[in-house]
């Protein structure tokens, strides 16, 4: 019987890492916000969802839009911080992207929880989904409290950090230039 040939792979090349979970763009802390995002804002559309009666059904609506809207793009923006997928759909200014929509929800969320709780019939599941509403938008607030504590407005200058074109170089030329205070002019 004839032994298999061994094949030995004497290679110095590193490598290359299949980590598709990054921490770059969400902590810990943020991380536990977000998913109390996802959660609340999934209870509070459950709850909505299962309400029979309605006569003035606007408010309703609204609430369902925004606590579904809430709830899956939430989820999809998550998945988005914590993997590396973001480079391959091409989100250039991620941390703008969660800034906008975190307090975009917030906004919304408060405003259809308050238009909710004004006109409903005051049953325990319409109470319940306008508690958890209430609930998912003090989550999204201290969310942008967050990113603001911690990385200050993502469109400040602090913040820029320019997009490599390399179709374009004299654009990249002159965005290193006038990152560095630099302009065309003085040099």
């Amino acid at each position: 019987m004839m032994d298999a040939p061994k094949v030995y792979c004497n290679t110095t090349e590193p490598v290359p890492s299949k980590k598709w979970l990054t921490d770059d763009h969400v902590d810990k802390k943020r991380l536990v916000i977000k998913i109390l995002e996802v959660l609340l804002s999934f209870i509070a559309f459950i709850c909505e969802e299962v309400v029979n009666n309605c006569s003035d059904c606007g408010p309703l609506y609204f609430f369902e839009f925004v606590s579904c809207t809430a709830f899956l793009f939430t989820i999809l923006l998550l998945i988005l911080l914590k993997t590396t997928l973001f480079k391959s759909v091409g989100i250039n200014h991620l941390p703008y992207v969660d800034f906008i929509f975190t307090l975009g929800i917030a906004v919304f969320f408060l405003i259809a929880s308050c238009v909710f709780a004004a006109h409903n019939y005051g049953t325990t599941l319409e109470s319940t989904a306008i508690v958890f509403g209430f609930l998912a938008t003090i989550a999204f607030l201290i969310d942008v409290v967050l990113i603001y504590k911690d990385k200050g407005f993502p469109w400040s200058p602090k913040n820029h950090v320019p997009t490599p074109n390399p179709e374009n170089k004299e654009s990249d030329e002159q965005e290193k230039l006038n990152a560095n205070g630099n302009t065309a002019n003085n040099v």
